[in-house]
């Protein structure tokens, strides 16, 4: 295979294809890019209509089903109820903003004033997003208040295993056939 100079990270030579990609000198001389074509509106409908559906809401139920069921796990296998109230208390620090959000987002009257404008919906986004970080950290600060005998790393494992919920959802809806 024919190399060309400029070393990669090793100090060896690239091969002249990977020179030419991270270039960018892929294109030959007098060769076009292929023409761009808007969809029409029955294909961008259809289009649409084959993409699987996304429900902030559905998100935020199966939030509280992972706290509910992971509270009421570690309460039968460890018989310690203020270990059971961690892990609820940290999968409503998560699941409470995120509906909070959701409401902000879609149901709010921000929401319900400007729908299509892409700049008011990107700065609706900003603004709960920020509001959802500050109750997110309100609500840890006054975890030592409010829950009885807390334990950190039960509050910890309930928050990890309900934000993996946002990961899970995404792997599911990429394996969803459409």
């Amino acid at each position: 295979m024919p190399t060309m100079p400029g070393p990669d990270k090793d100090g060896q030579p690239l091969p002249a294809d990977q020179t030419e990609a991270k270039s960018g000198r892929g294109w030959e001389d007098g060769e076009q890019e292929p023409e761009f074509k808007p969809l029409t509106r029955e294909q961008a409908h259809q289009w649409r209509a084959g993409q699987p559906e996304l429900s902030v809401w559905r998100l935020v139920g199966v939030q509280v089903l992972v706290g509910a069921v992971s509270g009421l796990l570690v309460w039968l296998f460890s018989r310690q109820m203020s270990l059971a109230l961690s892990v609820l208390y940290g999968a409503a620090s998560v699941f409470i903003p995120t509906a909070l959000m959701a409401y902000g987002l879609t149901s709010s009257a921000l929401s319900r004033l400007m729908p299509g404008h892409s700049r008011a919906t990107f700065a609706g986004f900003l603004l709960w997003e920020g509001v959802k970080v500050l109750l997110v950290v309100a609500m840890l600060w006054s975890a030592p208040a409010l829950v009885p005998d807390l334990s950190w790393l039960g509050l910890l494992a309930g928050l990890v295993l309900t934000l993996k919920v946002y990961w899970f959802g995404l792997w599911f809806q990429t394996r969803r056939p459409h």
